[in-house]
């Protein structure tokens, strides 16, 4: 930090800071998306990240769409809709022929879904082409607001900070206030009284999978406003969205949201003063310094025993 002022870190702070945000949003909703497949099911999967590629080149291919038939500023909310269907029908899919012979197996599981994440790679490639390729985004998303001459807000990162706090209410109201959430809580502690009063076990944790599988596909629809997407694009993004769940504490939404939001700004800040590689590593430090005093994560999960 040697050579500049103390006004300059100040904005570089800020600037850094608003960066981070983008970047907050899509770990985010991948983690929201985590946290519910791994907190509540104990599913390590090692795909999630490609379910955020489907959303990413859904996006993409209705933009396309959009720009050749004339409503390209209308096409992104109906993007992030379908991308959720897609995503989730995937997941209900994946859950029905492969997940559900896995249960209580978190090796095969992690294996078998690391498989899964090469297989839908290959088709992203074949499919697609090994290129990025980049969504269209509509005019309102464009530009940035200035409150001050050295600050730049981009308008796109203000739509997704929106979105990641839609879906995460969302995901509160789902897990904690909704009957089909009491199901999935009782499920989770206790599958066999849960089974016994009459809940369809199978069935919430299909439903919970590709519930988790949708969110991840929204992250996607998120990610083509601050990136160009690549049938490896969620690869990306799955060590980290592991790293949030687990730092956050397992089924934790407010753990989930604070361990994103440090974690994003971390990165974003010390990468300007340091390489990428060097801010990643400092901020996994500290994350693995702290989970040694507190391994159950930040907000961990209060169950009777």
């Amino acid at each position: 930090m040697f050579g500049y002022s103390m006004a300059d870190i100040g904005n570089i702070v800020v600037m850094q800071g608003f960066s981070g945000l983008s970047m907050f949003t899509v770990l985010l909703l991948m983690a929201l998306g985590l946290a519910i497949i791994f907190g509540q099911m104990g599913v390590i999967n090692m795909a999630h990240g490609e379910f955020m590629t489907i959303g990413a080149y859904t996006t993409v291919l209705l933009s396309k769409v959009a720009a050749t038939y004339g409503f390209t500023n209308y096409y992104f909310i109906f993007a992030i809709a379908i991308a959720f269907v897609l995503a989730f029908a995937v997941g209900y899919f994946i859950e029905f022929i492969m997940i559900r012979h896995l249960y209580k197996r978190p090796l095969d599981t992690l294996l078998a879904t690391w498989g899964l994440s090469l297989v839908m790679q290959q088709i992203f490639r074949s499919t697609f082409g090994a290129k990025e390729v980049s969504a269209e985004l509509p005019e309102w998303m464009l530009g940035s607001f200035k409150p001050t001459p050295d600050i730049d807000i981009p308008i796109n990162g203000v739509f997704v900070m929106v979105l990641a706090a839609l879906v995460t209410f969302g995901v509160y109201m789902f897990m904690y206030k909704s009957r089909w959430g009491l199901r999935v809580r009782a499920t989770v502690q206790n599958r066999t009284m849960a089974g016994a009063v009459g809940i369809n076990t199978a069935k919430v944790d299909r439903v919970t999978f590709a519930l988790g599988c949708g969110i991840a596909g929204i992250a996607g629809a998120a990610f083509t406003t601050i990136a160009s997407t690549g049938p490896t694009t969620g690869t990306l993004y799955i060590v980290d969205s592991f790293m949030v769940v687990v730092f956050g504490g397992a089924a934790s939404i407010v753990g989930t949201i604070a361990s994103a939001f440090g974690i994003a700004q971390a990165q974003s800040i010390l990468q300007f003063f340091m390489t990428s590689s060097m801010g990643k590593v400092s901020t996994l430090l500290v994350i693995v310094t702290i989970l040694m005093m507190k391994p159950e994560g930040l907000f961990a999960s209060k169950l009777r025993k």
